[in-house]
């Protein structure tokens, strides 16, 4: 696993759910073949682009040269970069666009973006029409490795983060790495702590292959497209073990109790992307799973030392603006969909590969170490 791919013929990995099994395939240049893809997976289908204004001037008029060389008619729908554009009033806005045009059931829409259009457009084709089929076409790295795969769509609450949402699968996901070159280097460094994360969760052998090459990872190549394929590998088996997230794939949210809580409170700007709402939930993860004696204090110090080296927040004291208080995180943890009947659930681990659920974690445990961690802060 930890030997990079080759270079060349696209990988592809499949996500195996029965009749609605679909493709990620992963390699570079492949926008290219959007029109053949989408008439070979559609024929005659019209078609339905959803992005937002900046992946519109670095890749709409190439996914349109695609769509147009195989005469497939594509209706456009661009909405604000940003977590903001998760709102009612986008959802909104983008459901009565695909309904103009007269997108049908046997037509296909397709989510050009990061990972807040796969969410909206996701959200916005389980809905529309009773639910019409769509393609993931994700521009980020923390796109093409975590929210296109999976089908879990949704929109923000003023109460926090994805409450309001749907399980709605794509029918394709196609994964070009040559649009991350585009990417500045903040948003990559996002996206690289979700492909952290599947070596914390289950890999030691991949996460010690990212301590060692993750400067390839970032340059390109085929440490990059091995990184993405090795973390939607594990995802699609995940995701086709526990589809609803009622067990195992839980173990995805490494990171995200604490993230989003901090997320939220810095009010889904940019001052804290999701991926570094998620390297620094990861880091307090492992540093709160030291704490209660699951792992030793080296472990954590392991990972917060390798997600600072890449240049991701580690402590509190790394966020930028007004600091969150306990009472404010924990109202916001109270809020996560992770809850159940009260008690509080949290992805903990016994060490780097060894993550696990913990079911009805005491709240004054969670308030005194985050009163610890904002002390030191």
């Amino acid at each position: 696993m930890t030997v990079p791919l080759r270079i060349g013929e696209p990988i592809v990995v499949n996500v195996p759910l029965g009749r609605r099994a679909y493709d990620i395939v992963i390699g570079r240049d492949l926008l290219a073949s959007l029109g053949t893809r989408i008439a070979a997976l559609r024929p005659g289908a019209k078609v339905a682009i959803v992005t937002d204004e900046t992946v519109a001037d670095h890749h709409l008029k190439a996914a349109e040269s695609a769509l147009k060389s195989e005469g497939i008619p594509a209706a456009l729908v661009v909405v604000p970069p940003g977590e903001g554009s998760k709102s009612w009033e986008k959802f909104e806005y983008v459901c009565e666009a695909l309904i103009a045009p007269r997108i049908e059931r046997g037509d296909l829409v397709i989510a050009l973006g990061g990972g807040v259009i796969g969410d909206l457009t996701g959200f916005a084709a389980a809905v529309v029409r009773r639910g019409l089929d769509y393609v993931q076409v994700p521009t980020t790295l923390l796109a093409q490795v975590d929210s296109s795969v999976g089908g879990k769509t949704a929109i923000n609450s003023r109460q926090g983060k994805n409450l309001i949402g749907a399980f709605h699968q794509p029918i394709l996901v196609i994964a070009d790495t040559a649009v991350l070159d585009t990417l500045p280097p903040r948003e990559f460094r996002a996206g690289y702590a979700e492909v952290a994360k599947y070596g914390l969760i289950g890999d030691a052998a991949f996460f010690a292959w990212l301590e060692a090459n993750w400067r390839q990872v970032f340059g390109g190549g085929s440490a990059r497209e091995h990184a993405i394929a090795v973390s939607c590998r594990a995802k699609a088996a995940t995701v086709a073990r526990d589809e609803r997230e009622t067990g195992e794939r839980q173990l995805l949210n490494l990171g995200h109790t604490f993230g989003h809580a901090f997320e939220a409170a810095a009010g889904f700007s940019d001052r804290l992307l999701h991926g570094e709402a998620v390297a620094l939930g990861m880091a307090l993860a492992f540093a709160f799973s030291a704490r209660r004696g699951l792992l030793p204090e080296a472990e954590a110090e392991r990972v917060k030392y390798h997600l600072a080296n890449v240049g991701l927040p580690t402590r509190i004291a790394d966020l930028a603006g007004p600091i969150p208080s306990v009472d404010r995180l924990m109202d916001l943890i109270a809020q996560d969909k992770k809850v159940r009947r009260g008690a509080l659930t949290f992805i903990l681990a016994r060490g780097i590969g060894q993550s696990f659920v913990a079911p009805d974690v005491d709240p004054a445990d969670v308030r005194a170490f985050l009163g610890d961690m904002l002390a030191a802060s």
